[in-house]
């Protein structure tokens, strides 16, 4: 894992600006640790920080391969779970290698094949190959958009990096946001391509971007497509459950400490208790960690989203496989921290305003990386197997809009509620997410013969895992490697998410409950507790003393009625949730509050020019 960045400018030679490559490749230090390279030919120039995972001394980036008609050179970022195939099959054409690393692999493999190298691809990953052969830049993203990858347009070329921060650190990008920009930010609908800062893109997944002297190109290799299942409940169980042993194998591959996330809900259980029993057969003992909060045992209170706290299970798990396990327990103070606030909007270069989620899920990640590099984790088996509560919920699955927003809106009310009225009327965040919702269904493919309700099911499916996925996606690799910890995904790939997305329905809730596919495939592994446990959102503190620091800080902010954040934050409707007298203990209530101070801290850090008009 690691941080790429770059610039192309056809009009000029880049090595008369190694400052500004150092700069735009030091934002990405957090993601790489390890080693820096920036490297510049020409009209090329191209940055990278390195996180060693897979052969330490070897793999330093940029890496180049000289050709009798010019310099190919590449940055990368990720991980290829097959690069050991690959590397065979390279060999066996006759490339010779000089590292162990799947970083040389990438480079050979796109000698060899140019890039539909990227069709080869099984894993994570973000590169960028400059080929002077034929002076063009080619950005490829992986599958389902694991990894990060953003490119700016210019007059006479392009900026890349793998985040936004690598952008703007060059002269040439704006730090400019639009309401169009505003519009993505408030709302939960992970428009493909959009950045929301201005002039800026992202790489869409499964996609390569070409950029040359004519313009920028895209050609996607890679989509989410409709096809028949045939297999019955018994093959497809099993096929899962081999799909699964075969995805944890390789991706515990790495030259570095390993462990796995554990929440105690059915995802990760699967996932730890797969990773318990292969390292078992090595003789190796799997690592796992948890989030907990103090007083969490006392101050926890079921509802709608969360009947049961997740500790209890936790230890069921770690129990039963046999892992060395952590919980990792975080107080009221921590989460509120505005240190921690600001390291979280520094890592998303956006403010999130998902308040101590966003906090937990950092201090999370800090904490596990004092110990392990490498961590896998159960992140998006609810979207592939239909695991959340809107798969099963009528006026979710009826509705002319995102599910998740049905949900969201039931249990934390409008997220524009501390808004100024008159940026709320010209966001119109209604209608924007209308088209959004009309666009990401239309090209949802229909099956020959498929009943209403299956179709119905389909869509909400491809929604999920190509949507709401990919913001989640996006929070795990800023909070991860704002630390320098690489996080797996292995329900991510490519194989079983086209797999399992096209099984009926019917088959993935069998029993008619939520990830009956996964559950068989993995009954053998978990405890019978988690086998019945009912799903369970991430996890958020109860601690009422959060909420008190929250209301303080909002208290302190008002006291500066003419910071910034107050031409989009009404100060009125703040005030009246800072100083309401009921409890602000749930996230529902706290919302506010937290959108409100990661605003205020988003103007301080970057000072954006926000434009209304």
């Amino acid at each position: 894992m690691c941080g790429i960045t770059g610039w192309v400018s056809f009009d000029r030679d880049l090595s008369a600006e190694a400052a500004t490559l150092d700069a735009m490749t030091e934002t990405m230090a957090c993601r790489g640790p390890d080693d820096r390279g920036v490297w510049t030919e020409g009209p090329a120039g191209l940055g990278h920080r390195r996180l060693a995972i897979i052969d330490l001394p070897g793999g330093r980036q940029p890496m180049t391969a000289a050709t009798p008609h010019g310099t190919v050179a590449l940055v990368y970022s990720g991980e290829a779970y097959n690069f050991t195939e690959l590397r065979g099959e390279l060999a066996a054409r006759g490339h010779r290698f000089t590292t162990d690393s799947d970083t040389e692999v990438v480079l050979r493999g796109y000698l060899e094949w140019g890039d539909a190298v990227a069709e080869r691809l099984n894993g994570m990953y973000a590169f960028a190959v400059w080929d002077g052969r034929t002076d063009r830049l080619l950005l490829i993203r992986d599958r389902m958009g694991i990894k990060p990858l953003y490119y700016h347009p210019t007059a006479d070329g392009v900026l890349f990096g793998s985040e936004p921060k690598a952008i703007l650190a060059n002269p040439l990008a704006r730090r400019r946001v639009g309401l169009d920009g505003l519009r993505e930010l408030f709302t939960m609908v992970k428009t493909p391509g959009h950045a929301v800062w201005e002039g800026m893109r992202e790489v869409e997944p499964g996609t390569v971007v070409t950029v040359d002297r004519t313009g920028v190109r895209h050609r996607v290799y890679w989509e989410l497509r409709t096809r028949p299942h045939a297999d019955d409940r018994d093959t497809t169980i099993a096929t899962v459950r081999s799909l699964l042993d075969d995805i944890v194998r390789r991706q515990l591959v790495a030259d570095v400490p390993r462990c796995t996330l554990l929440s105690g809900g059915l995802d990760s259980s699967a996932m730890t208790a797969l990773a318990a029993r292969q390292l078992a057969a090595h003789g190796e003992r799997v690592r796992s960690f948890a989030v907990d909060f103090a007083g969490q045992a006392d101050n926890f209170v079921a509802d709608d989203l969360r009947a049961t706290p997740d500790t209890p299970f936790v230890h069921d798990v770690a129990r039963d496989a046999g892992t060395d396990h952590q919980d990792i327990v975080l107080d009221a103070e921590a989460l509120a921290d505005p240190g921690v606030r600001e390291k979280v909007i520094r890592a998303r270069d956006l403010p999130a305003g998902l308040g101590d989620m966003d906090a937990s899920l950092y201090l999370l990640f800090r904490a596990i990386r004092e110990r392990s590099t490498v961590a896998l984790s159960g992140e998006s088996a609810d979207e592939v197997f239909g695991g959340y509560q809107q798969f099963f919920d009528e006026e979710a699955r009826r509705a002319d809009t995102f599910p998740w927003l049905v949900r969201l809106g039931r249990h934390f009310g409008d997220d524009a509620d501390v808004l100024r009225p008159e940026l709320v009327k010209a966001l119109d965040l209604e209608s924007y997410v209308a088209d959004s919702y009309r666009s990401a269904v239309a090209g949802v493919q229909r099956l020959d013969g498929e009943s209403d309700f299956e179709f119905r099911m389909r869509r909400i499916s491809h929604l999920h895992l190509t949507r709401f996925v990919r913001i989640l996606l996006d929070r795990k690799d800023r909070a991860s490697m704002a630390v320098g910890l690489e996080v797996r995904v292995p329900f991510c790939d490519h194989r079983l998410v086209e797999y399992v997305y096209n099984a009926p329905w019917e088959l993935k809730s069998f029993d008619g409950r939520e990830k009956s596919l996964l559950r068989e495939a993995t009954a053998d592994l978990i405890p019978r507790s988690v086998y019945d446990r009912v799903k369970s959102p991430y996890p958020s503190t109860q601690d009422p003393k959060y909420a008190v620091a929250l209301r303080n800080q909002a208290k302190d902010l008002l006291a500066r009625p003419d910071h910034p954040v107050f031409d989009l934050v009404d100060p009125e409707r703040l005030r009246q949730v800072a100083h309401r007298d009921t409890p602000v203990s749930g996230q529902a209530a706290r919302r506010g509050l937290e959108r409100a101070l990661d605003l205020a801290m988003w103007l301080d850090l970057y000072v954006p020019e926000v434009s209304l008009g």
